[in-house]
């Protein structure tokens, strides 16, 4: 299985495309496919059809796309800034992610 740095729930910022710039939660990762979900960013609108035995109104639903994992950063929580991530050994025997920049160690 794939290791991504790129982990749910990590706040993280669009590096390239449409949504260039923009911040966000990612809601979920697509470890087959190299993607993940970021909340708020690759909004597509979808046409869906009525189904009234699943109680599902018809009509446009905006949704989040995926993005590829290679054009997202993770954003530190102490610097602000999208960084790289790199993994350390604390002296207790955890693996921990820690900011390339600041050397803070991400949540």
């Amino acid at each position: 299985m794939k290791q991504y740095r790129i982990h749910k729930d990590d706040k993280v910022m669009v590096t390239s495309g449409k949504d260039k710039g923009k911040i966000g939660k990612v809601t979920k990762i697509l470890r087959k496919k190299d993607r993940v979900i970021v909340e708020g960013a690759n909004m597509v609108k979808r046409h869906t059809k009525a189904n009234p035995y699943a109680q599902q109104p018809g009509g446009i639903v905006e949704k989040e796309m995926p993005i590829h994992v290679s054009n997202v950063m993770v954003m530190c929580g102490a610097c602000a800034e999208p960084t790289r991530v790199g993994y350390r050994h604390t002296e207790d025997g955890k693996k921990v992610r820690f900011c390339k920049k600041c050397n803070e160690i991400l949540g």
